[in-house]
């Protein structure tokens, strides 16, 4: 009789062990409407709120003085309408015939440009550097040099071919990449952007927080 006792008061414990184990594997939400299959895509996040007309206009004008810094020769010499690098403030082919296919035959741009100017080194004169000294890839390569501001601007935030960055990726590349800021210590005689740096970036950023209005 005593282990009769045991055993039936032993089925609720059991069973609410058993209950208590398939919640636990069911997870959260299990057994309400919004519970996801697996396998199943996650919800989409939410959409940035619309900017407003005030904010379009300022990120319009904002992006008039990017357009300025962008095609400056610091930054436009590096992204020309060709295969070519540029030199100088005049935009002149890079005189020792480099072009995107000379990394491909084994002589990358860092062969020469070290990651600090020349004139850190010791050498007048010599070669700019920063790290990582490239031109963007052939399928993405970031024209800055003769386009129109408007063109310019679409081209930027257009994921397909500035390299999947979003808007925010796109700020902090201008903020903080050490090949960006060469562009206010480029050593030797070459000039600046006409903006300074951080008056570059909040522009930038009014820009952004446009969602990217164009002029």
């Amino acid at each position: 009789m005593t282990r009769r006792r045991i055993a039936l008061r032993s089925v609720p414990v059991a069973a609410g062990i058993a209950v208590i184990a398939a919640s636990a594997l069911a997870g959260p939400g299990a057994g309400d409407g919004n519970a996801r299959r697996p396998g199943a895509p996650r919800p989409a996040a939410r959409a940035a709120p619309r900017p407003t007309p005030a904010a379009a206009a300022a990120g319009a004008r904002a992006f008039v003085d990017v357009a300025r810094v962008l095609q400056s020769p610091r930054c436009r010499n590096c992204h020309p309408t060709g295969n070519a690098p540029l030199q100088t403030d005049a935009g002149r082919p890079h005189r020792m015939n480099i072009t995107r296919l000379s990394a491909d035959a084994g002589l990358p741009c860092g062969a020469c440009h070290q990651e600090r100017n020349s004139e850190a080194l010791g050498v007048e004169g010599g070669p700019p550097g920063a790290p990582h000294w490239q031109l963007p890839p052939a399928e993405t390569p970031m024209v800055f040099e003769g386009r129109s501001v408007t063109a310019l601007c679409q081209q930027l935030r257009d994921p397909a071919r500035n390299g999947k960055r979003s808007l925010d990726d796109l700020l902090e590349h201008v903020s903080s990449d050490p090949l960006v800021l060469w562009g206010w210590t480029p050593g030797g005689k070459r000039t600046l952007p006409p903006l300074p740096h951080r008056e570059f970036v909040a522009a930038f950023r009014t820009w952004v927080e446009s969602g990217g209005a164009c002029p």
